[in-house]
C-alpha cells in the first residue's frame, strides 16, 4: 500500500522513482525487525532497574529539548533531527518511554498506589513535562496520544477511584494554569498556529471550505466513496494523483477504502483490533504487574493511534496528523512500533514459561514416577 500510495509523489512532487518511498520503507522495516529480534530476546524486566529509568527519563527529556537547537523543522513543526538524507522524530520514542516509566513505577510500588507523594504525584510531573516539550515543536498530536495512554495505565494500575480523582484534579489545575498563562500573554499563535485552527475549520464544515481548509478531508471522503465494498483495484486510486496531500502517510488508509474497499479496510482494522484486544487479555493473565502494565501501554498506544488517525481520515474528529500503525509511511513510526512488539512478545514468553514450570510442579511426584 505504501508503494501503491506514494508512487505518484515520489514522481510530481519529488522527482523520484516511483518506488522511491517503498524503498526507503523496506530498509526500515528490516531495520526495525532486527530491532524487534533483540527486544524478544533481552529480559524485559531488565527495563525497570532504576538506574536505566533514570537514564531513559533524563536521556528522552534531553533529546526533546535539543530539538529547539538542532532540530529540522517540517510540516510546521520542529520535530525531527536531520541526519544527512535520513530523519528521525525523538516525540515517537518518547511514547515507549513513558510506558515502560509508567508500568516501572506502577509495577514496583503496587503496595503504595494510592501514596500521592510515591505514585500519584513523581509521574504526573514528568508525564506533563514530555506532553509539554512535544506540544511547543507543536506536535500536539503526539502529546495527545502519549496523554491517553498515560491515562489508560494510570485507570489500570489498580489505583483507587479516589486517586484517579485527585490526578485528574491536579492535571486540570497544570490545565488551567496553561491557559490562564495564554490568556494573560495574549499569545494566541503560539498555541494555536493558523494551520492548527484550519484543522478544527475544515473538520466543522469540510464541503463548506472544500477549497481551503477542508480540502483534505473532501478529498479523503471521495476516495472512500469511491472505493465502495469492493474498491477501484489495486493501484487504481485518483485521489493520489495530487488531490489528496499525504496519501502515503496519515491519509494512507483512505487510499485502502478507495483501491480495496470496505474488505481491505476490514482486514486491516480487524487485524489491529486483534493485537489490541490481545494484549488487554494478556495482561488481565499476567501475573507480573510490571509485565502487565507494559502490555496496556503498547495495546493502548496502537488501538489509540489506530481510533485517532481513522477518526481523523473519516471526519469524525479533526485532522491530528497521526499515522495508521504499521501500515503508513514512516521510518521513525514503524521502528517504535516493532521495538514495542518486540517487548510485548518478551512479557508473553516469560508469561508461558512461566505457566509451563507450574505446570510442571503442580504435577504429583507419583504421576512423575509413573510416567517414568
Amino acid at each position: 500500500m505504501i508503494y501503491s500510495a506514494s508512487m505518484i509523489t515520489a514522481v510530481a512532487r519529488y522527482h523520484q522513482s516511483m518506488d522511491f518511498f517503498f524503498e526507503k520503507q523496506k530498509m526500515a522495516f528490516i531495520i526495525s525487525f532486527l530491532a524487534m529480534i533483540v527486544t524478544m530476546i533481552l529480559p524485559y524486566k531488565m527495563y525497570k532497574n532504576k538506574n536505566f529509568l533514570m537514564l531513559m527519563m533524563f536521556g528522552m527529556a534531553g533529546i526533546l529539548s535539543l530539538l529547539f537547537i538542532f532540530g529540522h523543522t517540517a510540516g510546521n513543526a520542529t520535530s525531527w533531527f536531520k541526519l544527512g538524507s535520513k530523519s528521525i522524530q525523538p516525540a515517537e520514542f518518547s511514547k515507549l518511554v513513558m510506558i515502560i516509566y509508567l508500568a516501572a513505577i506502577y509495577g514496583k510500588r503496587q503496595d503504595r498506589i494510592n501514596s500521592i507523594d510515591k505514585a500519584v504525584i513523581p509521574p504526573i510531573f514528568f508525564l506533563v513535562f514530555i506532553c509539554f516539550l512535544i506540544g511547543i515543536q507543536p506536535d500536539y498530536g503526539t502529546a495527545a496520544v502519549i496523554f491517553l495512554i498515560s491515562s489508560t495505565m494510570i485507570i489500570s494500575s489498580g489505583m483507587s477511584f479516589k486517586s484517579i480523582f485527585k490526578l485528574s484534579l491536579i492535571t486540570l489545575v497544570f490545565v488551567a494554569i496553561f491557559a490562564l498563562g495564554v490568556l494573560v500573554t495574549g499569545n494566541f499563535s503560539s498555541v494555536l498556529s493558523e494551520n492548527k485552527v484550519s484543522r478544527f475549520t475544515g473538520f466543522a464544515d469540510p464541503f463548506g471550505t472544500a477549497g481551503g481548509d477542508g480540502y483534505q478531508l473532501v478529498n479523503s471522503l471521495f476516495a472512500i466513496g469511491s472505493g465502495g465494498v469492493t474498491g477501484v483495484g489495486l493501484g487504481d486510486s485518483v485521489q493520489k494523483y495530487g488531490y489528496l496531500p499525504e496519501s502515503h502517510t496519515d491519509f494512507i488508509m483512505a487510499i485502502i477504502a478507495e483501491e480495496l474497499g470496505i474488505f481491505g479496510v476490514a482486514f486491516v482494522l480487524l487485524t489491529l483490533g486483534f493485537i489490541v484486544l490481545r494484549g488487554f487479555v494478556l495482561s488481565a493473565k499476567c501475573k507480573d504487574p510490571f509485565g502487565s502494565l507494559l502490555l496496556i501501554g503498547i495495546s493502548s498506544m496502537i488501538g489509540i493511534q489506530v481510533g485517532i488517525n481513522v477518526g481523523g481520515v473519516t471526519g469524525l474528529i479533526p485532522i491530528t496528523g497521526i499515522t495508521l500503525p504499521f501500515i503508513s509511511y514512516g521510518g521513525s513510526s514503524l521502528l517504535l512500533l516493532m521495538i514495542s512488539m518486540g517487548i510485548f512478545q518478551n512479557v508473553v514468553m516469560r508469561m508461558n514459561i512461566l505457566e509451563q514450570k507450574e505446570s510442571i510442579t503442580s504435577i504429583p511426584k507419583e504421576e512423575i514416577a509413573s510416567s517414568k
